[in-house]
């Protein structure tokens, strides 16, 4: 039984890493595939065809659909919300603003989480540390906006949006847990049918997102393969797997990992440049989250363990008592 629990957390552990990375990488996709196509095509093809590998991935393995109607309208709302509605706002948004920056604001997703599961989740409650990580945690988005260049200009409407973004995936995350979790679905079934309802979805808007002229090359048709195989199709998977094993605000945590892969391939790839509040920013929006969580207590407790000298007194050689009857002359 120990060793199945341990073979399910290293699992989980690795498809934190191989999505965190994925999702990183996301933001590149979406900067290279703008290249070419409108945010509303982008979407439509990164849904599509993450909902041909999901459908691919439920044949093979065959996992049925969910029938239940009930299941199949929660599905629906985990997919605006966790799809359409933030992928379109972050392919707007990073028409205007740099990859690397657009993955910063992703990384604040947690603290939506927190704020939402605090309202919406019985036994979530605000403590502390959680308060304090929540304003440090802002504090840190407005070092990144960085206020004093100015309050003006769609620079910073496309930050506003990237948040926005964030928060309909926290709203997703909490979503997920409460009405969808519960249910025991299986990770597959799950995220083939709330990707393909927001490929349907995005299909009806067409007429009024995706009809702008096509400007297709190899890195933009590549880009968007990639992205919508790995960081819609296969990425779901894990996300769903995760949420079920470690619950919605550690789930979430895969952000910390996007800032740092999407503004390093920002810099290699698209030679972005990085003003000095960003990574400021992001940092003190990671340290915020981690305080929330009590992230910092947990390591400090499991470094003391491994110094178990200061824990216990220092141990002294063993002596013969002295005895108090004179020496015999």
């Amino acid at each position: 039984m120990a060793a199945r629990t341990l073979k399910v957390a290293r699992s989980v552990l690795g498809q934190y890493l191989l999505l965190g990375l994925t999702w990183g990488a996301s933001f590149l996709f979406i900067k290279v595939g703008l290249e070419g196509l409108s945010p509303g095509q982008v979407v439509l093809c990164r849904l599509t065809v993450g909902a041909v590998t999901l459908g691919a991935v439920s044949v093979v393995t065959r996992q049925p659909l969910p029938r239940a109607p009930t299941v199949w309208a929660h599905l629906a709302v985990v997919s605006v919300l966790l799809c359409v509605a933030p992928f379109l706002l972050f392919a707007w948004a990073e028409q205007q603003i740099a990859s690397g920056l657009a993955s910063i604001y992703n990384a604040t997703t947690p603290l939506m989480t927190m704020l939402i599961a605090l309202a919406a989740l019985p036994q979530e409650h605000p403590t502390r540390a959680r308060l304090a990580g929540l304003l440090l945690g802002f504090a840190g988005v407005v070092v990144v906006l960085g206020p004093w260049h100015g309050v003006g200009g769609g620079g910073l409407l496309a930050q506003g949006g990237c948040l926005l973004a964030t928060a309909s995936y926290g709203l997703a995350f909490v979503y997920l847990r409460r009405f969808i979790t519960p249910l025991g679905i299986a990770a597959i079934p799950t995220a083939t049918v709330q990707v393909g309802l927001g490929a349907l979805l995005m299909l009806l808007l067409a007429p009024l997102t995706a009809l702008q002229e096509v400007h297709l090359s190899g890195r933009v048709v590549a880009s968007v393969l990639v992205l919508g195989a790995a960081g819609t199709g296969l990425a779901y998977v894990w996300n769903t797997n995760i949420v079920s094993g470690w619950g919605a605000t550690n789930a979430s945590t895969v952000t910390y990992l996007t800032p740092l892969v999407g503004v390093l391939l920002g810099i290699a790839v698209l030679h972005e440049s990085v003003s000095w509040n960003e990574p400021v920013g992001a940092v003190l929006v990671v340290l915020g989250i981690a305080i929330s969580q009590d992230r910092l207590t947990a390591l400090s407790r499991r470094t003391s363990k491994l110094r178990p000298w200061k824990r216990y007194p220092p141990t002294t050689a063993k002596t013969e008592p002295v005895s108090a009857k004179p020496a015999a002359d």
